[in-house]
């Protein structure tokens, strides 16, 4: 059995009730729009952002799950899937996960206009039904990933990254929206409970694995073989690449910034730098580091009873440092 249907299997019903639910919480009475719509829900991707909010529900009230997850499920797909929609736009993305991205079919003005039906269709699903705390949870990660892409934009431009701003950076860019889910599944069960806060930095934990797991593929893995030196041609400092800078001299400091500045489109001077990184010791540095918050996480686990739920979230724990892709 493939990891992702062993960690979905204690929330195998929820998830199925769930699909119902968010196709009707995405439905519009203008026929382009449930076109498009219907196009996205097609090409649904791997759902972890659902199942984390059904899963954590499930651990923090010993199975109990209400009409609140449902919905909460359902506004973190909303908002999430308005983000990724937005982003193929900024990203002048012609694809994802595969398939032609929205603006690729139907142009630019349209997938921005479908980002913000998303992300209002989200919003009005959380006031229409009170869930004002669940509303603060996912707007406090909306407002925070798009400070961390303004972030990352602002320092690439002057390839000034320390470790602190890094991580600053990837909690708020990727993190903060498995934090939210987290912090939302138990918020619709245990609305005033610990478990709101402490779900959250377990989910925060994860995120901050999962974004250095993801730096770590642009070095090449075993299964992928070859590096791609893709951050690299984009100009984004990665943890690997912070660490080696650290740790070199002034010269091969400023090479190597010349080389990711001035020269990221040479394959030659790409693969150099990603050797320097190796060299350094950048590698096992990031993996460190990765592991580091994967304990983090499974130590908050520890503090709920064994259950079916919590053997999953310690599955996906260690699916998102152990995944080759």
């Amino acid at each position: 059995m493939k990891v992702i249907s062993q960690i979905k299997l204690p929330v195998e019903k929820e998830m199925e009730l769930f699909e119902k639910k968010f196709l009707e919480a995405m439905s519009s009475k203008v026929a382009l729009l449930n076109r498009i719509t219907h196009y996205i829900v097609n090409r649904k991707g791997k759902q972890m952002r659902p199942m984390f909010v059904f899963l954590v529900a499930k651990m923090v009230s010993e199975g109990e799950v209400n009409e609140r997850t449902y919905r909460g499920a359902s506004v973190i797909e909303l908002i999430h899937t308005a983000t990724l929609v937005h982003d193929d736009v900024v990203d002048d993305s012609n694809r994802r996960r595969g398939f032609f991205s929205i603006n690729a079919l139907w142009k630019n003005k349209i997938a921005v206009l479908v980002g913000d039906y998303l992300l209002s269709k989200g919003l009005l699903l959380s006031i229409d039904n009170n869930d004002f705390d669940l509303l603060k949870i996912i707007s406090v990660a909306v407002r925070e990933m798009s400070e961390g892409e303004l972030l990352q934009i602002e320092k690439a431009r002057r390839l000034d990254i320390t470790e602190e701003v890094y991580y600053d950076i990837i909690r708020q860019k990727t993190a903060t929206l498995i934090a939210a889910c987290c912090s939302l599944g138990a918020a619709s069960v245990k609305p005033d409970s610990n478990a709101v806060a402490e779900m959250r930095k377990f989910g925060e934990l994860i995120g901050m694995a999962f974004q250095i797991k993801d730096d770590l593929f642009d070095y090449g893995d075993e299964k992928i073989g070859k590096p791609t030196g893709i951050d690299i041609k984009e100009q984004k400092m990665t943890l690997p690449l912070i660490y080696a800078l650290n740790n070199s001299t002034k010269k091969e400091k400023a090479w190597v910034i010349n080389s990711v500045k001035n020269h990221n489109k040479n394959k030659k001077r790409v693969n150099e730098v990603i050797q320097f990184v190796k060299d350094k010791g950048g590698l096992e540095y990031a993996v460190k580091r990765m592991k580091e918050f994967q304990q983090e996480a499974l130590v908050i686990l520890e503090k709920y009873p064994a259950s079916p739920y919590r053997e999953s979230l310690e599955l996906m724990v260690n699916y998102v440092i152990e995944r080759k892709k």
